[in-house]
């Protein structure tokens, strides 16, 4: 088979395919593979008037039609089939060729690939990719790591095959060495899972509180996406609610099991949350939300707790409720993306990536699933201080919160009076609160530990260790 491709993708089943598709409608030539042949047959027969491919039926034949360096792109399943498919391509590869694994693999498997085909001589570029299916055919946002010399030669086709800002600027960047593309594509599906639980809470909210129909819920998220809401899930919520059953002639929200399922990235965030020491309570409990909704015996059991008795809002009252909740979720929103960020800046800091968070805000504005009209400030904010502590630090976020949290509170005081399970703006307002707090209560979890396990405790008077003699006198001495 003659060399011609300028880039292959292996595993062709939907996001492989369209992705494929998007190269080759771009002007390029692409090597299609698959484990099993009729997949890659049927890709070039439905597909092969929208451009250049060349099909392989084996591995050999696949390697072979592509140019040096050659740009061998995986989307297999993440864990072992990836690797799988890494030890079968890689002895038939050169030094300087590449392997990018376009899957959601953890970065902790990226960065061990990486370093074991460095040695190699080959590059490994773990590269997030997110939009779904329609993204990849369409301009995904693209998240790849690994070294400078491979985003080089691998860039510029990325960035012509990745979604467009409203500016103009490709969706792509290159995120830092090794596992750093993984990493911030874990980060960006937790805030997703943040994201979707708090449109969750509002239209729960919206309907049991203010007595709104689905209908009416999806105008009033229509409103709420010509405004500074204005972001993709928004937009897809409101056709959510509006859509009716065509068999039952009900809302299709009210047709479908509550019980929301999960992939893992949100769950890895949160692990990895935990072991870097980053608070992201509201990722945790959008996380954890979704795990109690599966728990269908232990709600069924416990269907019959006592509660509250709800009381009913006039109109008038609803409109007034739907304006605050409003501001609550725009003030909820901005915390979840406070602690995502925080935790990439931490993972930046203990693995050496330099991560920049005003590109990685910047190539989320199009193609991903949380981009929203609001990651052009949350650019701007990071251009304009790269060392900004939190997003919360910058002055204009934090006027918006501040206009915005009389009617967060109310919000919350409502749901708690209703019985209206709000997790999500619950969390986010806590760890609002904890941030502005003079005091925490830590001072007294310490003073617990060196109780019962002579964990000693620093002083705000002097330096040093100190632990007290809790048996005796009371005494206190240096640790």
């Amino acid at each position: 088979m003659s060399t011609s491709a300028q880039i292959g993708v292996t595993g062709l089943a939907v996001m492989g395919r369209n992705l494929a598709r998007n190269f080759a409608r771009n002007g390029y030539t692409v090597a299609v593979h698959n484990r099993t042949p009729s997949r890659t047959d049927a890709l070039v027969e439905e597909f092969g008037h929208e451009g250049d491919f060349v099909a392989a039926r084996t591995a050999e034949e696949f390697v072979a039609a592509l140019e040096r360096p050659r740009r061998l792109v995986i989307m297999v399943k993440a864990g072992e089939p990836t690797d799988a498919v890494i030890q079968e391509f890689a002895p038939l590869l050169e030094p300087g060729d590449m392997i990018i694994d376009g899957g959601n693999a953890h970065f902790a498997d990226t960065r061990r690939r990486e370093r074991e085909l460095r040695e190699r001589g080959l590059h490994f570029v773990g590269t997030g990719i997110s939009g779904g299916e329609e993204g990849a055919l369409h301009g995904p946002s693209v998240m790849p790591g690994g070294s400078t010399e491979s985003y080089a030669s691998l860039g510029p086709m990325l960035e012509r095959i990745s979604a467009n800002a409203a500016d103009g600027a490709p969706c792509v960047t290159h995120v830092g060495p090794d596992g750093a593309g993984h990493f911030v594509k874990m980060v960006h599906n937790g805030i997703e899972y943040a994201d979707m639980q708090l449109i969750g809470e509002a239209y729960q909210l919206l309907r049991d509180v203010a007595g709104y129909s689905p209908a009416e819920i999806a105008e009033i998220f229509r409103t709420w996406n010509t405004g500074r809401l204005d972001s993709y899930l928004i937009e897809i919520t409101a056709e959510v609610l509006s859509h009716v059953d065509a068999a039952t002639g009900r809302p299709f929200v009210d047709v479908v099991v509550d019980q929301a399922e999960q992939k893992g990235t949100g769950r890895w965030t949160v692990q990895i949350a935990l072991d870097l020491g980053v608070p992201v309570s509201g990722i945790a409990e959008a996380v954890f939300a979704r795990s109690l909704s599966g728990h269908a015996g232990l709600r069924e059991a416990s269907r019959g707790l006592a509660g509250p008795k709800p009381a009913a809002l006039d109109r008038a009252e609803a409109q007034v409720f739907a304006d605050r909740v409003e501001q609550a979720l725009y003030a909820s929103k901005i915390v979840s993306y406070t602690q995502g960020f925080h935790e990439i800046a931490a993972g930046s800091e203990e693995y050496g990536w330099d991560i920049d968070l005003g590109a990685v805000s910047a190539i989320w504005r199009g193609g991903c699933i949380i981009r929203a009209a609001f990651l052009d400030r949350i650019r701007a904010a990071y251009d304009a201080r790269p060392g900004l502590p939190s997003l919360l630090s910058d002055e204009t976020f934090a006027r918006e919160i501040a206009a915005a949290q009389d009617s967060w509170r109310e919000v919350l005081v409502s749901a708690t009076l209703q019985g209206v399970p709000t997790p999500g703006f619950s969390a986010a307002l806590a760890y609002y609160d904890a941030l502005r707090a003079e005091r925490l209560p830590a001072a007294l979890t310490q003073g617990q530990r060196d109780f019962f396990g002579a964990h000693t405790y620093r002083r705000v008077d002097r330096e040093g260790a100190f632990h007290t003699l809790w048996g005796g006198d009371r005494s206190e001495v240096d640790a």
